[in-house]
């Protein structure tokens, strides 16, 4: 077998067939194939596009290429969420104690932020003690105990797909369908759920801009999942703003307390509710989605969810008297208002422009090597739909630095100001 035909029968539209497909997968892993080479394939798949059954032997040979986590061990269905990505996505520390709370195990693994602000965990360890460093037996035995715990992201898990994306990224061959499914997709079996819930965003803060895009990558992922024998679901939300309030890791972790409390933002609540219930429905703790939402807004009501947090905090050793008094969790130094420049309605924020301005403050990763600051970020006061005065604060930049003149300019520049009131766009799409 020849790289050179596979590259060509891929650029002429033709299926490859498995064994096709674990030649190039296998090679550039193995180092056989060279850089040039593999960089013509993914451009070929690129412009060609891939069948379902080829971006599905695609996942498998990338899943096959690295260690699998056996969660056999812990009883019940192994449900995961996989979110494409936005600013002020908060989901995971909501969600994760939330289904707990009905009794569905969540076994996550997660990974640290590049970007905007910190990833899971980063976030988490802005509560004092919360650490990640467990081994697979302490994180198994916690989750069989208490049905939740996080993990660092270890091992050689889908070595493929770090390879490939990195050659993607230089060839500008990242924004595939085929290829960011097949991502995904290996990245979420080889951390052993039996399900998986994917929140596909769409919108100006996302990866995909338009619906068509994101309803194409949903249904390869769903496909994807459900061919290799994981029970997938898709969402497809709005991300043409940041979601709730919060940008910045403790000031995140202040949203997913009150959202367990039933307080949070209507956004972050709601898809949460939306995401949460799917998660329900394939653990099969409940028959419908509509008797999934009822448990957990019971969990909210009666303070289960919120229970669930302080447990699964102190299991990890963070101090869950958090919860209670939030002052315990880092706090920046200033607390400086970002005046409206016009009177009129919000008829945009432009999400990635709010997630920079955050980043700038020290709440993200630039680099890998960036440290972030866990206690800095901007909260938003003023979103798509609300009145605004001029001078009244559309938010408030939460730094450890007195002079934030370009992150004001950038905030200020996110927002888009109308004389017109414009109509809100629904959180969930599909």
């Amino acid at each position: 077998m020849r790289m050179v035909d596979i590259i060509e029968k891929k650029r002429d539209g033709q299926q490859l067939t498995k064994e096709e497909i674990r030649f190039v997968v296998d090679g550039y892993t193995n180092d056989t194939l060279p850089d040039y080479q593999m960089s013509a394939f993914l451009m070929a798949v690129y412009f060609q596009g891939m069948t379902a059954e080829e971006t599905a032997e695609l996942t498998l040979a990338m899943l096959d290429s690295g260690d699998q986590i056996d969660l056999a061990n812990i009883h019940g269905i192994k449900v995961d969420k996989h979110s494409t990505g936005g600013v002020g996505d908060t989901t995971t520390l909501v969600l994760a104690p939330l289904v707990a709370a009905v009794g569905v195990p969540v076994a996550k693994m997660s990974g640290r932020g590049l970007g905007h602000t910190g990833g899971t965990l980063d976030k988490l360890e802005s509560v004092p003690g919360f650490h990640v460093e467990i081994t697979e037996e302490q994180f198994i035995e916690l989750v069989n105990r208490n049905q939740v715990a996080v993990i660092g992201q270890s091992g050689n898990l889908t070595p493929a797909d770090k390879k490939m994306y990195s050659l993607r990224d230089v060839t500008a061959t990242v924004n595939s369908i085929p290829l960011i499914a097949s991502s995904i997709m290996s990245k979420k079996m080889a951390s052993g759920a039996d399900a998986i819930v994917l929140d596909v965003k769409v919108g100006a803060g996302a990866f995909m801009k338009n619906i068509d895009d994101a309803r194409k990558l949903a249904d390869a992922m769903v496909e994807i999942g459900n061919q290799v024998g994981r029970n997938t679901l898709a969402v497809i939300s709005d991300m043409n703003q940041p979601l709730g309030f919060a940008i910045g890791n403790a000031l995140e972790v202040k949203e997913a307390i009150a959202t367990l409390q039933g307080n949070g933002p209507d956004d972050l609540q709601e898809l949460c509710l939306v995401l949460g219930s799917k998660m329900v429905l394939l653990a099969e703790k409940a028959k419908t989605e509509e008797e999934a939402r009822t448990m957990l807004l019971q969990t909210m009501k009666d303070g289960t969810a919120l229970s669930k947090f302080k447990e699964f905090l102190a299991a990890q050793g963070g101090d869950a008297s958090v919860i209670d008094d939030m002052t315990k969790l880092p706090t920046a130094k200033y607390q400086i208002p970002v005046p409206a420049p016009s009177n009129g309605y919000v008829s945009e924020i432009i999400a990635d422009e709010v997630g920079t301005a955050a980043m700038l403050l020290g709440a993200g990763r630039a680099t890998k090597e960036s440290t972030i600051d866990l206690s800095v970020g901007v909260v938003l006061h003023k979103k798509v739909g609300d009145a605004v005065n001029k001078d009244e604060p559309i938010a408030t930049i939460h730094s450890n630095a007195e002079n934030v003149e370009e992150v004001t300019k950038r905030i200020i520049d996110a927002y888009t100001f109308t004389d017109q009131q414009p109509e809100k766009k629904p959180i969930i799409y599909q």
